[in-house]
């Protein structure tokens, strides 16, 4: 539900905002004190006020966000919890920042490819509606039926108004559906499972899962998090319900004395290349560092898939007002031809 989580955007901000302060020697209680005044909205700052009466009472910062439930991510309090009791809060901290930065950026990446088809599928229902009442209006000016273009019974305003309010209807109960089945009734793996096998679709949310896992991953590792703890904490960062529901059969192949390539294998999640630069990496000791300097990539490849999402989409939409004017076109031809026919058959 809105509100009930702190944006990425205060998130981001209050990150960097308390690296900068801890690394020039203002206590943690004092940090999260300024930082409560000028990040976030009312909600945010009562939190963080809270928070910081926690810090100043003698709880450490970690355990001070968990009394706040699910308001702060579970990344961001494992992460917390791991570089306090490593003396490297500052430092994870502004990995912080960076993660969840690139995550905003990829969110308005992806928020900016999919407007041009959202614009076209706008249009497309606008266009459909006034097709629908003009044929109707020219029908009934002539004295004969209005042309039901569609075969759907709908025609003249009335039509018009229907299909118009049944098309928003169906995309926002599609919306609705996909709020209930993820957020109401947990069932992000199957849903996110079975959009993985949806060709362009599937690549692109891949993409992104592999990306986000990366750089959470390097930074899990930065702060000496045990692997079984980073892999679940990196798994998590995804967001996507195939990915973390993997978390027990990777780790339970890691606890087993796999090597990191064999336990992401046995996920069927991540392509071939990927899991022999991680193997390479073992071979070298160098995983997390080989990931941090190859997620640049990563994220390249999840905004080319976007941009090959979006240009699909884009394509399907023109597509099918295309079908619908060919059909219209037909429909009027079929309508003026009866109307000799009648005619005709009248002299």
């Amino acid at each position: 539900m809105p509100g009930t989580r702190i944006s990425l955007k205060s998130l981001s901000l209050l990150c960097r905002s308390l690296s900068t302060m801890l690394q020039s020697g203002v206590m943690i209680h004092k940090a999260v004190a300024t930082s409560s005044r000028r990040i976030g909205g009312p909600k945010c700052q009562r939190i963080l006020e809270e928070v910081a009466a926690r810090l100043e009472a003698g709880d450490d910062l970690s355990t001070a966000l968990e009394r706040h439930g699910r308001y702060f991510p579970l990344l961001f309090v494992d992460m917390v919890h791991v570089a306090e009791h490593s003396g490297a809060l500052p430092e994870v901290l502004v990995g912080l920042a960076d993660h969840y930065e690139n995550i905003i950026r990829l969110r308005r990446n992806f928020l900016a490819s999919i407007a041009w088809p959202a614009i076209q599928l706008t249009a497309a229902i606008f266009i459909i509606t006034l097709v629908i009442w003009l044929l109707g209006v020219i029908g009934e000016s002539r004295g004969g039926e209005p042309i039901d273009v569609l075969g759907w019974g709908l025609t003249g305003a009335s039509g018009a108004a229907t299909f118009f309010f049944g098309a928003w209807g169906t995309i926002l109960g599609i919306v609705g559906l996909w709020f209930l089945l993820t957020e109401v009734l947990g069932q992000q793996r199957v849903l996110h499972s079975l959009l993985l096998q949806v060709p362009v679709i599937g690549h692109c949310l891949r993409s992104f899962a592999i990306a986000r896992f990366s750089w959470a991953f390097y930074l899990t590792q930065q702060t000496g998090m045990p692997i079984t703890r980073s892999i679940e904490a990196s798994l998590r960062a995804t967001s996507n319900g195939a990915f973390i529901a993997a978390t027990p059969l990777i780790c339970g192949y890691l606890e087993e004395g796999e090597d990191l390539a064999t336990a992401l294998e046995a996920s069927r999640l991540f392509p071939e290349d990927y899991l022999q630069m991680v193997h390479v990496g073992e071979t070298s000791g160098t995983v997390p560092e080989m990931l941090h300097r190859m997620s640049p990539q990563f994220e390249e490849q999840a905004r080319r898939s976007l941009s090959a999402l979006a240009t699909a989409v884009g394509w399907l939409v023109w597509l099918i007002v295309a079908g619908f004017i060919i059909f219209v076109i037909f429909s009027i031809v079929a309508w003026y031809l009866g109307m000799l026919n009648q005619a005709i058959q009248g002299i």
